[in-house]
């Protein structure tokens, strides 16, 4: 009997070698691919019966391409290099790995918060011009114990944020209209509305998913409704951030400072007005990475793709919202 396939369409690790000692021992043949393009996914792909796929386009002609696909799974969390809607049409479940890198993302994020809200770029820079002085450049940053620190999302990067942002003593606070009043209410988190989320926060966080609705979610609009002290992290999708405005609002002083770990296009291009904006710290799409995370995500992909080659149900199947 012929071997189940399992596709791997691109990857950007040094081995594979955890991938197909777990495919195999689920009865199947893995196969590696670095394809960039659709019509190279789908000539790879086209006979395989689970596909994973890193940053790859898993879009509508691909998928309509797929003879005998029972399963999409992408390595990471987001998923918004494949066409959700197409696979619900062709009766394809997708899976992410949602459950890794929690910790090191959520660290991150607090890194560059700190990093930002103690002024460290700056007051660094002063010192290396041949400046001293014991105030840093912003004299009217209120300490962290006095500002609310909230996230636009409240899933399990969210709450990993606020719960670090709470041993500083910041008053924990988030948006996100899926998760119900009373969750946040025994968490002990505010809930706030949009406006109130751009408005009140000191530290805003976004932990959203990348959608049709979410896209530019911090807008120029929004973005001048922030305090003149705030600072915006984006350790989640690019997309969530019009960055144009963003450096344009950096350079009137609203918000005060940026920290972001992605970019609406990666990586960032040379002429980008963020490479030039004040107050921007940026970080090359590194919040996901320590020497544990990466291994995690290769077995927790592997896992899911052989759950479907046994015939089983993912454990983390993405719906459409």
């Amino acid at each position: 009997m012929k071997k189940p396939v399992v596709c791997i369409t691109d990857y950007g690790f040094s081995t594979i070698d955890t991938e197909r000692r777990i495919v195999e021992a689920a009865g199947g043949e893995l196969r590696a691919g670095q394809c960039k393009t659709s019509a190279e996914v789908l000539e790879f792909c086209r006979e395989a019966d689970v596909v994973i796929a890193q940053w790859a386009p898993l879009d509508a002609a691909v998928i309509a391409g797929l003879e005998r696909c029972k399963g999409l799974v992408r390595y990471g969390i987001g998923v918004d290099n494949i066409d959700l809607a197409a696979a619900a049409a062709a009766g394809i479940p997708v899976a992410n790995v949602p459950d890794y890198c929690i910790d090191d993302v959520a660290d991150h994020t607090l890194a560059l918060a700190l990093a930002l809200v103690r002024q460290l770029g700056s007051t660094d820079a002063r010192v290396r011009a041949g400046e001293w002085a014991i105030t840093p450049p912003l004299k009217s940053m209120p300490a962290l114990r006095r500002m609310t620190f909230a996230t636009a999302g409240f899933g399990r990067i969210a709450r990993a944020v606020l719960a670090r942002a709470a041993a500083f003593g910041c008053a924990p606070a988030a948006y996100d209209p899926y998760v119900p009043a009373e969750v946040f209410e025994k968490a002990g988190v505010r809930r706030l509305d949009v406006e109130e989320l751009f408005s009140e926060s000191d530290v805003l966080s976004l932990n959203l998913p990348l959608t049709k609705e979410t896209r530019h979610f911090a807008n120029a609009a929004r973005l001048g409704l922030m305090k003149s002290h705030a600072v915006l992290v984006n350790t989640a999708r690019g997309g969530l951030a019009d960055t144009h405005a963003l450096a344009a609002a950096l350079a009137k002083g609203r918000p005060f400072a940026a920290g972001l770990d992605v970019f609406e296009s990666e990586p960032l291009e040379t002429g980008h007005p963020l490479r030039t904006a004040p107050n921007a710290l940026l970080t090359s799409h590194t919040a996901w990475f320590s020497a544990d995370s990466v291994g995690e995500l290769q077995r927790l992909a592997a896992e899911e793709a052989s759950r479907r080659l046994r015939g089983e149900d993912f454990k983390n199947t993405v719906s459409i919202t």
